[in-house]
């Protein structure tokens, strides 16, 4: 019943899903029946046979009855205690659960066995070459194809990570329970395990005490990586390739990457005081220690695998080479210890050793996922050809080259030490120490140099490899103390690069001693890894309100007597930015004075000018408006980068960020293309673009605010028009455009199956690239199982190559797109009447819906609101459609549609509508996923929260409302010609159904908790049940918001 999932949701196998649910049903009784007893037990049954029963009736079209036995099931719930209300409250939450555990599992499993999938590579493939396309042409454009997803922290997970990790054991047990070859014996451990999981569930808190902060949501985001997208990756890209062979004749080379990941956890601090800089750097810090702990585990895997003695001569000098250096490394540690032992013989410390590691860090990895390597059978393997290295990407092993490289990481200063002899003579004792231990267990642990003649080389090669990465782990360590790296940089890996060369060394030599079969399995996918995911899993995207920096410059200006920047109209503002822009030296004075909040904003920068372009991303300007709001971030960028090179005593740092304007309010969407314009006019920015991020301008578009401004309808027109524009404009200057769409999960924040979504995108703004979010409980629906994250990487992959080689139709007639402004007019004039401009509404929102005790929910690090006063206007987009969600009501996504369709159509262009729904994508998409949305609706439901919370002079303002949804749901169904609602869609419309009868008990227990808790408001046990409802109700809507 989720919004995002529907891609696929016509692969499900239903008497399959069925029989997996029917068990997992039955085990979650037996385990309710011994934890809760049969007192509980027997209310649970009768609350579910009321319910299951009023659902059969309603859709028999039997309403009266259907309410009666509804008023009953309210009526008794009513008259529960506390305490039988929380734990009923619980046990329906887990039977949704238990659903979306079996749905997702049924998802991952159909996508296995079904030979050409809708959407797969190869169906498309195959698709494009049978229109036409001529092999080369799909071969050179799926091979420089760029999507970037990108992981953010929004608060929409509900599920504490300690459930998921529960729910995803059992997801593994259903896979192992589908194999044919188990015995009686199998069968009964597999459940006793399936019981254990239950009741370790049902046993564990699934309420969060206590908000999570930005690392703890950043290091649950690195557990996607390790968990699912670790394995689906490598098997993404063999399917990629497979296809891609088949179809073209050619696979795909080794080092390509179609998709890579990026993230906002650490990094967004919109509206966010928690995101700190030194948050951001230790999330970085953090990120890449977990890359270089997931390769070394890597790289001991192949040093077993890879035990032949034949090779290349390559190779082999390679292999000479690092014996020499072990050699010379082992002469100078004897003479060391004979030092040592001579003149300090019980000298025991140890230099540079790091006392603390990183949060989590020393914590086991999750066996329950490395475990079951067996579950996930593999692909055919690729083709033999990978991608050069460029020769600027190439890093030279000479001393100088490998020093700037360290110098590149910013975080250690040129005066502190960094070998034996720069240290103090104490110090430099403990670092031999240190070195001769190191070295005594090497000796034990390693064969003798003399023996290693006769090892495989591929193992002494995969040795040298693990040693720096293990020196690169002991590095980060260090930074993340604040220690001097006692590390030659030699020793460790900086860049992807430095990693790769060895990998692709190793994987030439055994290509050509004719042991291609060897070089294709674990060694292409830990190649393919390192090429993703680079040396920090995913790059960090930095994100900050606009006004901040305006801030930052206006106290600028105001300390150096140039005036207040803020007060200055836009052309004087650039012509400021530009003329500093040009110049050479740094705008800001070191010993400046200024508030903690502008400190804080430039001490961003500082740490973004130290971590350069190798851990970072883009900078993302959230309410963007101006030419001027990109330039000053340019500004800040530039400063703080010539502040941190004049420190180091070098011309220059890491690569410099990209600046990516955010237009998300309706204005600001409108305004997009003349802001491009007006920053592309500028020489010193163009040039700067075409130099410095070869000639692509990244511009993101929000769906949100537009969205909670406008109204659905009106936000998805002009985020329409709007990506044209930037189109438009760029290509009037000669410059590429790379489109970032800031999706949520639900539908009135742009959520929605990710094929249709890209699919209905304007012609011409997915050329081949595309950046998209994926938040909150979307991540764990897309990615939490590797399955399903193979299919999405795949369902991505093909929506925008099809949307490059053949872009959807621009409207046919354009008089369709006069009709969507009348729509979109009426649709806005009804909506805001509504939401703003009725005094009562406001009132009617808390009343009815639980936003007011959503904060006590604790599921992100931000705030509800971006500042502190009331009302719609600054509450954020994710409370205001979470709240909706809860009551069935989701009145984002649908007001103002209904008046809008119903205008138009009085009109009497209705046969206009119908022909442009039929052959217009955009207007196709929109009203489908406008139809998933009303499906979800209940307006019994959302009747009985008016007639128990809302007042009664604002009950017919409910009244009004759920006319407007009957309208809504009359009218796309006129335009769309279904008979009901998801009617194009039987299966999505099978799994909402499906979940009512454990719904709806839900809510109206939700209903009963909210009337006790609003007249006895300190009750901590009534707002954990409440809490229980709200989980429950998002883990059954499958999304929050």
């Amino acid at each position: 019943m989720t919004d995002i999932m529907d891609d696929i949701a016509e692969e499900i196998s239903f008497q399959s899903y069925e029989d997996d649910l029917g068990l997992l049903f039955s085990l979650l009784n037996d385990v309710l029946h011994r934890e809760i007893g049969s007192n509980i037990m027997q209310k649970v049954e009768r609350t579910r046979t009321l319910s299951q029963s009023a659902c059969l009736i309603r859709a028999a079209g039997i309403e009266n009855t259907a309410e009666l036995l509804e008023k009953q099931l309210a009526s008794e719930l009513s008259n529960l205690t506390l305490e039988e209300a929380l734990k009923l409250g619980r046990a329906f939450s887990h039977f949704l659960s238990l659903m979306g555990i079996a749905e997702n599992h049924h998802r991952s499993r159909k996508s296995k066995n079904v030979a050409q999938v809708s959407k797969s590579c190869d169906d498309t493939f195959n698709q494009l070459i049978q229109g036409g396309l001529s092999p080369d042409k799909l071969y050179e454009t799926m091979c420089n194809q760029e999507v970037e997803i990108v992981l953010t922290a929004h608060p929409t997970q509900i599920n504490r990570r300690t459930l998921q990790y529960k729910q995803l054991k059992i997801a593994h047990l259903l896979e192992v329970n589908d194999r044919k070859d188990l015995t009686q014996e199998d069968q009964d451990t597999l459940i006793e395990d399936l019981v254990r999981e239950i009741t370790s569930i049902w046993q564990t808190d699934e309420l969060r005490r206590q908000k999570p902060t930005p690392v703890e949501e950043a290091r649950s985001g690195l557990n996607y990586i390790e968990q699912s997208l670790w394995k689906a990756v490598p098997q993404y890209l063999r399917r990629v390739s497979n296809a891609l062979k088949k179809h073209t004749g050619k696979p795909l080379p080794l080092t390509c990457t179609p998709i890579k990941f990026g993230s906002w956890m650490g990094g967004d601090r919109d509206g966010n005081p928690n995101v700190t800089a030194k948050v951001t750097k230790e999330v970085s810090l953090l990120s890449r220690w977990m890359a270089i702990d997931l390769y070394i585990r890597e790289v001991d895997n192949l040093r077993f695998e890879l035990s032949m003695n034949q090779c290349s001569d390559l190779l082999s000098s390679l292999v000479h080479e690092i014996i020499r250096n072990e050699n010379s490394e082992e002469d100078r540690h004897k003479k060391i210890n004979y030092i040592i032992n001579r003149f300090h013989p019980k000298h025991h410390n140890i230099l540079g050793l790091p006392t603390q590691l990183p949060d989590g860090a020393d914590a086991p990895s999750h066996t329950e996922c490395n475990n079951v390597e067996s579950r996930y059978p593999r692909l055919d393997v690729p083709g033999s050809e990978y991608k050069p290295l460029k020769e600027e990407e190439k890093d030279t092993s000479s001393p100088t080259a490998s020093q700037n490289n360290q110098k590149s990481q910013g975080n250690t200063s040129t005066s502190q030490p960094t070998t034996p002899k720069e240290l103090p003579i104490s110090q430099r004792k403990m670092f031999a120490e240190s070195q001769v231990g190191r070295t005594s267990f090497k000796n034990l642990l390693e064969p003798k140099t003399p023996q290693k003649s006769s090892i495989s080389p591929y193992r002494i090669v995969l040795g040298d490899i693990k040693e720096k990465l293990m020196n690169t782990r002991r590095q980060l360590e260090q930074l993340l103390e604040g220690h001097p790296c006692d590390l030659d940089p030699c020793d460790y890996y900086d860049t992807p690069n430095q990693l790769l060369q060895p990998l692709l060394l190793c994987y030439e030599s055994l290509q050509s001693s004719g042991s291609g079969i060897l070089a294709d399995g674990r060694l292409a996918d830990l190649i393919r890894r390192v090429s993703v995911f680079g040396m920090v899993l995913m790059k960090l995207d930095l994100r900050q309100e606009s006004g901040r920096h305006s801030e930052t410059i206006d106290s600028v200006t105001n300390y150096l007597g140039m005036g207040k920047y803020s007060e200055w109209d836009e052309a004087k503002k650039l012509e400021f930015l530009a003329k500093e822009l040009k110049g050479k030296r740094p705008l800001i004075p070191p010993t400046i004075e200024v508030s903690a909040e502008v400190k804080e904003v430039l001490d961003t920068f500082r740490v973004a000018a130290e971590l350069g372009s190798d851990s970072l991303g883009a900078y993302v300007i959230s309410m963007a408006s101006n030419a001027s709001d990109v330039l000053a971030v340019e500004l800040l960028q530039k400063d703080a980068r010539l502040a941190v090179a004049g420190e180091q005593g070098r011309p220059d740092v890491g690569g410099i960020l990209r600046v990516v304007p955010l237009f998300e309010t309706v204005a600001d969407l409108r305004g997009a293309g003349s802001v491009i314009r007006r920053l592309l006019s500028i020489d010193w920015y163009r040039e700067h673009i075409i130099k410095n991020h070869s000639g692509h301008q990244e511009v993101m578009v929000g769906y949100s605010d537009s969205g909670k401004d406008a109204g659905r309808f009106t936000a998805a027109w002009e985020l329409y028009k709007a990506q044209e524009d930037v189109v438009a404009a760029c290509k009037d200057f000669g410059i590429k455009v790379t489109l970032f769409h800031g999706r949520g999960g639900s539908i009135g924040r742009g959520g929605g199956p990710t094929h249709l979504a890209i699919q209905s995108q304007p012609p011409g703004s997915v050329m081949g690239t595309l950046r998209s979010t994926e938040q909150g409980e979307m991540v764990q629906a897309k990615f939490g199982l590797p399955g399903i994250a193979v299919r999405q990487l795949e369902v991505y992959t093909t929506a925008v190559l099809l949307a490059t080689l053949s872009p959807p139709k621009p409207p046919r007639d354009q008089n369709w797109r006069t009709l969507m402004e009348e729509i979109s007019k009426i649709s806005t004039q009804n909506y805001r009447t509504t939401v703003y401009e009725n005094p009562e509404f406001f009132t009617y929102f808390q009343e009815a819906t639980p936003q007011a005790e959503l904060g006590n929910l604790n599921i992100g690090s931000r705030p509800t609101r971006r500042k502190t006063s009331v009302g719609i206007g600054h509450l954020r987009a994710i409370p205001w459609i979470f709240a909706w969600t809860q009551t069935r009501f989701v009145l984002p996504a649908w007001l103002g549609v209904g008046a809008g369709l119903k205008g138009v159509c009085d009109m009497g262009h209705t046969e206009e509508l119908k022909a442009a729904y039929k052959e217009w994508p955009f207007f196709q998409s929109t009203l489908d996923l406008i139809e998933m949305v009303l499906g979800k609706a209940d307006i019994p439901i959302v009747k009985h929260y008016d007639e128990v919370l809302v007042s009664e002079s604002r009950r017919g303002l409910g009244d009004q409302l759920r006319n407007e949804l009957l309208t809504t749901e009359k009218f796309v169904l006129v335009v769309t010609g279904h008979e009901k609602l998801s009617g194009n869609n039987k299966s999505l419309r099978m799994l909402i159904e499906s979940r009512f009868p454990y719904l709806n008990p839900l809510n109206m227990l939700q209903v009963e908790i909210l009337k006790r808790l609003r007249s006895d408001t300190e009750n901590n046990k009534l707002r954990d049940a409440l809490l229980i409802t709200i989980n429950g109700i998002a883990a059954g809507m499958r999304n929050t918001g």
